[in-house]
């Protein structure tokens, strides 16, 4: 059996948001305006995700 992949794109790894990925997906869909990502919200949610992890490790060590 081979191994499942996500859906496009290069990162096929688990793992939480980031703000460069984030900034790859809202780039992503001011290239194409048309596209899903676009018009779907998905880049203010991938926005928020990434703001939020990145202030839970806030503090830890």
């Amino acid at each position: 059996m081979s191994k499942s992949r996500s859906k496009g794109g290069a990162h096929s790894g688990g793992g939480k948001m980031t703000a460069s990925r984030a900034s790859a997906i809202q780039s992503a869909g001011a290239r194409n305006p048309g596209s899903s990502t676009a018009s779907s919200g998905f880049a203010s949610r991938a926005q928020s995700a990434a703001a939020t992890n990145a202030n839970s490790g806030s503090g830890k060590k």
